[in-house]
């Protein structure tokens, strides 16, 4: 049996709402291409997506202390027909807003056998940051909770529309605290001759070209802002911001602060182009890199992309990481 990470079961919760008939408050109509404040309000209000508790949820012991796996003991197997939940701990603090993202860890049992399939999270480098929405499986499982708050929820097995299939599990969810979503790091100054990079107030960066920039043969990287967290190895999924301009005239031509919301992307040359693979690497999380890539170490010469034979300049804010699995 193979744990399926938390994260991945977004899709196939909601799936699972739809089915059983729970979703037709959120489901879009064309009455909902306008929606009004009191909707948008009621949409954001965590408090409302939480799952409700049921008895296969009340059939789960767990015990074991916060920030540590769970040990979960139900008499096998455990039937399940739906997403239910169950507060374990009571954290503290402001309460969860959709849209925000979060820490967190998670230990996961088969229902079918009873027993552990695996966890993820306790080891900081083993789980990303995750986006909390009224419609996903961190919304239903932590509603509007507080950070220290630890939930029980049941998920049941399903074919996903790819075809694989997820097995009914039993997960216990520890919810540590918020993630930000800018670098955090200490201000930094760049070498003479670099782009300037203004932030605005939510952090998002604007790029200035200077006249004359010389583009190097290989790319070179600065630092901006200077984190302490985990350094990023080749190979990590790194969760980040990033914003893209090309060095011929400083026109964005790609940016997640455009697209309002944080990504995750693989620290490997072949997965992403050359020279934002080297922004990545090495780089510690809290920090805020500028790259200057040359067209060699970007998209080259290749025929007919829109970033051909373009030299590029890269913002990135290091957020997290997550080491490859060994």
């Amino acid at each position: 049996m193979r744990q399926r990470s938390i994260a991945a079961l977004s899709a196939a919760a909601l799936s699972v709402l739809v089915l059983a008939g729970c979703s037709s408050d959120s489901e879009p109509s064309a009455d909902d291409a306008t929606p009004s404040a009191e909707a948008t309000e009621a949409a954001a209000d965590l408090c409302d997506s939480a799952a409700p508790g049921g008895d296969d949820i009340d059939a789960v012991e767990v015990s074991g202390e916060f920030g540590s796996e769970a040990k979960v003991s139900f008499d096998a197997p455990l039937e399940l027909s739906e997403i239910e939940r169950s507060v374990i701990t009571e954290g503290s603090g402001d309460e969860l807003e959709a849209g925000e993202y979060i820490t967190y860890a998670a230990t996961v049992y088969d229902a079918e056998s009873g027993e552990k399939v695996g966890s993820e999270g306790y080891d900081e480098l083993s789980a990303l940051p995750a986006s909390v929405e009224a419609n996903n499986i961190f919304g239903m499982a932590l509603g509007c909770a507080t950070p220290g708050t630890r939930v029980a929820f049941t998920f049941p097995g399903q074919t996903a529309q790819d075809g694989t299939t997820v097995a009914s599990q039993v997960y216990v969810l520890d919810f540590f605290d918020r993630a930000e979503t800018q670098a955090w790091g200490e201000p930094q100054d760049a070498p003479d001759g670099f782009p300037d990079v203004q932030l605005g107030e939510d952090g998002e960066p604007t790029v200035t070209i200077p006249d004359g920039l010389e583009v190097p043969k290989e790319t070179e990287v600065a630092t901006l802002l200077k984190g302490d967290g985990e350094t990023v190895t080749e190979g990590d999924t790194v969760f980040l911001q990033y914003k893209g301009v090309k060095a011929s005239d400083g026109e964005e031509f790609d940016s997640s602060w455009s697209r309002g919301a944080p990504t995750a992307l693989p620290a490997a040359a072949g997965s992403v182009i050359e020279g934002f693979a080297k922004a990545m690497i090495g780089q510690e999380v809290g920090s805020q890199v500028i790259a200057v890539i040359p067209k060699a170490e970007a998209y080259g010469t290749a025929e007919g992309h829109e970033l051909q034979d373009e030299d590029l300049i890269f913002v990135v804010d290091i957020l997290g990481t997550m080491h490859a699995a060994e």
